[in-house]
């Protein structure tokens, strides 16, 4: 089944004078329940397609096709609902709130979703169990180790089970064993939900770990 559909997108951004096309034209069919990298040299427009499937960013042109639903249609409310309620997304400098300790951060999603703040924090409190965090709840974003935050990062991503995953290098500042770790956590995450998850990482290790292997090359995907 088709999760994600991407038809003839383009991208650019205006720098001073000059427009520089980032995606050029890419179509592609994300599967249900599969596992892709998305690998590239660096400035080959990896995050930014990360950013259009995910919604955080709109297409110049073309059409973004996410659960059958046009994303590029969207109001920016509308948009907003529907990535929340379907999208997850985990970043490489975990983008943790550093005023928030780790529970908050991991239920706010789920709390923007429902209104119901005991329902969420019991529900952050679960997910961060099964990440051998529950010790750590209450602490705040500095006292925890990298790995530590990565994986607070991966709980607050699927505390509303999307269906779909973003992450983007996620094991970038991580040193190996925490890169094992994480990896480890998140596969075994997109297994148990069957989790399309999309991942953008320069580690050929981390690649070879996916179904598919989705190469860009400045802007175009190599087929």
């Amino acid at each position: 089944m088709e999760k994600v559909v991407l038809n003839n997108v383009y991208k650019s951004y205006v720098w001073g004078e000059e427009v520089i096309e980032v995606i050029k034209g890419v179509s592609f069919v994300f599967e249900e329940n599969k596992f892709y990298s998305i690998v590239g040299e660096s400035g080959s427009g990896k995050t930014t397609l990360l950013n259009l499937i995910g919604g955080l960013d709109n297409p110049d042109s073309g059409n973004i096709i996410v659960n059958n639903k046009d994303m590029t249609l969207m109001e920016d409310e509308e948009r907003s609902i529907f990535r929340n309620q379907n999208i997850g997304f985990i970043f490489q400098f975990y983008n943790l709130l550093k005023d928030f300790t780790l529970i908050e951060n991991v239920m706010l999603p789920h709390y923007i979703k429902t209104k119901n703040k005991k329902k969420s924090m019991n529900k952050g409190y679960q997910i961060l169990s099964m990440f051998g965090l529950e010790k750590k709840a209450h602490y705040y974003p500095y006292l925890l180790s990298g790995g530590e935050q990565q994986r607070g990062a991966i709980a607050r991503a699927i505390i509303n089970e999307p269906e779909i995953l973003l992450a983007d290098e996620p094991t970038g500042n991580l040193d190996k064993d925490n890169k094992e770790i994480v990896m480890s956590v998140l596969l075994d995450m997109a297994k148990k939900y069957k989790i399309t998850l999309i991942v953008v990482t320069h580690d050929m290790e981390i690649a070879k770990m996916s179904d598919h292997i989705v190469r860009l090359n400045y802007g175009r995907i190599e087929v």
